[in-house]
């Protein structure tokens, strides 16, 4: 194993004796023994590797990781190179995490590779054996309601852990009037685009997602509905950049391996130029929070990423002008740690905690050139998603029905779970006064309608 990075694995893969043996690659890395869990030492290295600092607690989980695999506790094939890593093929060995992003990865129609599809395939064989085994804690019934309020239904007298209400603060659910007025010139801003940046009459306005599995599967939906919407403008032209198992972590890194590069495949792809990405919409979250401790920890590591990947969007789309933000469905019914409750919920607690900062000057969320180098868009709360369950929620009596999600109570179903986030999505934008103005063609504003 010496002489290889934390992250290097391998590329060949080979089942012999009981033992799956996987080389260099672009995915998994070597998992040290014992109490370390592998897939939390490698998100810890990635934190370091985007520029980010460890808490001394991560630093020494980290460096505990890093001297079980010096001491060489790894199962390798007899006679085979030390560049191969051996994963033993028994139920307690297999990530079931990576396992779940290459389902993912394969089911939103990326290539695996060879070493991913021997990975992929020795999961479905252990779990077709009943071997599939959940952490102590993981409900697999689900739950039709947590108790938990909205956040767009608390006020400012709520608290939440310590957090009022509203998706501004305070209470509010609207911005407040200086980010109005500033959203008012950004919004002025936004005209239709030649593919080289520059204003011409008959140009297109983009619309990009980006975020993981879940953004993906709803935005794609909307883009459907969007697209056969007589309302919408036709220079906006909506493109899905999100994909399945890049989750915010991958969006932070900045090398032409990163989620950045299909998403500005997909552009071109729609006849679109980088130039003419002017909005977006962003719904991030993390693979397996509870790694990171209890709220507020696990929010703050996943705002870090979103500040990380908003910068990025900037950097690549240089006429960026607004960013809005949304957080995570309903999860009362997963069934896995893939991104169970109460961390769905909190995640919202990421975003609020964004748009506050960029409020108060922060630099790092500096939109304005006038006032320095602009190194974030604007940003905004899109359509906020989550409900409790079965309990209606106030402002809309949006709810949750176990038919809303997939098997893995995570994911939004095909049918209605997708459709449901669409409906949300398409509303948003034909009648938030935030975002109508551009995605409206000209004259349909004035009679906004809900999509059925």
């Amino acid at each position: 194993m010496k002489g290889m990075s934390f992250l290097r694995y391998v590329c060949a893969a080979v089942v012999l004796g009981g033992i799956l043996v996987i080389g260099t690659s672009a995915l998994a890395g070597d998992e040290p023994p014992g109490e370390i869990n592998g897939s939390y030492a490698r998100q810890l290295f990635e934190k370091t590797k985007t520029g980010q600092a460890l808490t001394p607690e991560e630093n020494r989980y980290l460096e505990k990781a890093k001297e079980a695999r010096r001491k060489g506790q790894m199962r390798e094939r007899p006679g085979a190179a030390t560049s191969a890593v051996a994963v033993d093929e028994k139920p307690g060995k297999i990530d079931w995490d990576y396992t779940r992003q290459l389902l993912e990865k394969s089911r939103s129609g990326q290539t695996l590779s060879t070493t991913e599809s021997a990975y992929l395939e020795t999961a479905k064989r252990i779990r077709a054996q009943g071997g599939m085994k959940e952490p102590p804690g993981v409900s697999t019934q689900g739950t039709t309601s947590t108790g938990l309020i909205p956040l767009n239904q608390m006020t400012d007298q709520d608290k939440y852990k310590g957090e009022d209400g509203g998706l501004y603060g305070g209470g509010r659910n609207e911005p407040p009037p200086d980010l109005q007025q500033a959203a008012q010139k950004e919004l002025a801003k936004i005209v239709p685009l030649g593919a080289d940046g520059k204003p011409t009459r008959d140009g297109k306005i983009v619309l990009l997602s980006i975020g993981m599995s879940n953004t993906t599967q709803e935005f794609s939906k909307f883009k459907e509905m969007a697209d056969g919407d007589g309302a919408k403008s036709p220079q906006v032209v909506v493109v899905d950049g999100a994909q399945g198992g890049q989750d915010a972590a991958r969006w932070s890194e900045k090398g032409n391996g990163s989620p950045w590069k299909v998403a500005e495949e997909r552009l071109r792809a729609a006849g679109v130029t980088a130039e003419q990405v002017q909005v977006v919409w962003m719904k991030h979250a993390r693979m397996s929070p509870a790694a990171y401790g209890e709220f507020p920890k696990h929010a703050d590591e996943l705002k870090g990423h979103i500040l990380s990947s908003l910068q990025i969007a900037k950097k690549r789309f240089s006429n960026l002008r607004v960013v809005y933000l949304s957080s995570r469905i309903y999860a009362g019914y997963a069934t896995t740690r893939l991104n169970p409750e109460p961390y769905a919920y909190e995640s919202a607690f990421a975003v609020r905690w964004l748009i506050q900062d960029q409020m108060k000057g922060d630099p790092q969320l500096n939109y304005d050139s006038s006032r320095g180098e602009a190194k974030a868009p604007l940003l905004l709360w899109g359509p906020y998603l989550w409900a409790d369950g079965l309990t209606p929620r106030k402002s809309d009596g949006l709810i949750w029905e176990r038919e809303d999600l997939a098997a893995d109570g995570t994911h939004p179903s095909r049918d209605s779970g997708r459709g449901k986030v669409a409906r949300l999505l398409l509303n948003f934008f034909k009648t938030n006064p935030n975002a109508r103005v551009w995605f409206l063609k000209p004259g349909a504003d004035k009679a906004p309608a809900q999509a059925k």
